[in-house]
């Protein structure tokens, strides 16, 4: 037996030993959490909190921000609840001035047009100073809500220990394109088998930007750090979702997860597009676990094997995968045990997840191992090289504000950070 095949069998054998348990208690966990939160019974609708509903957009088509409003408009409700719309300098900001005159006889809703193109975390930030609801919910344009979101959501919120809380997220277009079939799927296990396993915790550790809720007394407490972070002296535009969460988690809050919580998003549906988001993901993904590993000494165990079976497991599966392909290239020997363990542990997976889902379907989710194997793994590792680099990949230029800007605006209205910003509403 050669050294590379040695390499290559200890390689995947190790990643199948830590990822099998990795999975075998995240699967135990997910289950309990899923069972508790299904055998709750919701409180009346008494003395509920206000929401504010913040909708940032940035050059979203027409029928999809219609259909996000639309089914903001129609949320069952019983406390105070307000929109916010941002429109964050679009191209096509007239999508957005057709929707702002359907709704102008509803005083809920609030119109935000800012001048140019500042960044989702500065055009939420105009909405917040104009808002003053007990909870903000961010909602993200492409996102539709099922009626009963915000009521489930505020429920959780009850609790003040909770600081952010986020619902199960399902592809709105999953029946477009093999593509987004994969993707809805892959949402389902980030959901119900990490996001769960977490949130038994307290610690869900990325309250996903699509819809997740937030008190508003911790998210003022945090804005600064928020809004300003940086990576290597850069300022950090994306990733604002596990950035914030990991920021309630080091003020001491919990993260919670509601899985009947159900907010339906559209994905990408060609490759491109998908590569690019998984990058900006994974580079915000390294960033902030990087912040959040002090939080682990003080929570509980899982939590540091979630950690290492995400990060430990990837390098091993990379390992084992370069040993492989040297192999072959080398001795054009195949790596039969490096193939038959991960092709083995894909099927697995996705046999308990089509069990679990009651739905066969899951089977197919196989095919999501040969894109992450030949496109995903080379991908972080690309961003794990480029960590620093802050583009947003998909959006147009002017992602942040300058310091100057931010200092004229807070000089001419103290409670607003964002640039000038024209408001329409009551």
């Amino acid at each position: 037996m050669t050294l590379l095949e040695t390499t290559g069998i200890a390689a995947v054998s190790l990643y199948g030993l830590l990822s099998t348990a990795y999975r075998t208690v995240q699967v135990f966990h997910s289950r309990r959490a899923l069972g508790s939160e299904t055998s709750k019974t919701l409180d009346e609708p008494r003395a509920l909190p206000s929401v504010d509903i913040i909708v940032p957009s940035f050059n979203e088509k027409p029928h999809v921000l219609s259909d996000c409003l639309a089914s903001l408009s129609n949320q069952d409700y019983p406390g105070t609840i307000r929109f916010y719309v941002v429109d964050d300098g679009s191209r096509n900001r007239d999508a957005v001035v057709a929707q702002q005159k359907v709704y102008a006889g509803d005083p809920r809703f609030e119109f935000i047009l800012l001048p140019r193109n500042v960044g989702k975390r500065k055009a939420q930030i105009a909405a917040i100073f104009q808002s003053s609801g007990d909870l903000i919910l961010n909602v993200d344009s492409d996102t539709t809500l099922a009626p009963d979101v915000v009521y489930k959501l505020a429920q959780k919120m009850r609790n003040p220990a909770v600081g952010a809380v986020m619902g199960q997220l399902v592809a709105s277009n999953q029946a477009d394109t093999w593509l987004t079939r994969l993707i809805d799927m892959e949402y389902w296990l980030a959901c119900n088998e990490e996001r769960a396993a977490q949130g038994r915790f307290g610690a869900v550790m990325c309250c996903c930007g699509p819809c997740a809720m937030y008190r508003r007394s911790a998210f003022l407490m945090l804005l600064d750090q928020y809004e300003t972070q940086l990576y290597r002296g850069k300022p950090s535009d994306f990733g604002e979702d596990r950035h914030l969460t990991i920021l309630m988690l080091s003020a001491g809050f919990r993260t919670e997860y509601v899985p009947s919580a159900i907010a339906a998003t559209v994905v990408p549906d060609e490759m491109g597009a998908y590569l690019r988001q998984q990058l900006r993901w994974a580079r915000s993904t390294f960033r902030d676990t990087l912040l959040g590993l002090h939080l682990l000494p003080g929570m509980n165990w899982y939590l540091t094997l979630d950690v290492i079976g995400q990060n430990a497991g990837l390098l091993l599966l990379g390992l084992s995968l370069l040993a492989g392909l040297a192999q072959f290239a080398l001795t054009g020997s195949v790596p039969w045990w490096v193939i038959a363990t991960i092709g083995s542990m894909s099927l697995i997976r996705c046999a308990v997840a089509a069990y679990r889902a009651r739905q066969i379907r899951f089977l197919a989710f196989s095919m999501h191992t040969l894109v992450n194997i030949f496109l995903l793994f080379p991908l972080k590792a690309y961003a794990l090289c480029t960590l620093s680099n802050s583009d947003w990949l998909s959006r147009g230029s002017g992602a942040n504000v300058s310091v100057a800007v931010r200092e004229q605006s807070a000089s001419e209205n103290p409670r607003l950070t964002a640039p000038e910003a024209t408001f329409s509403g009551e």
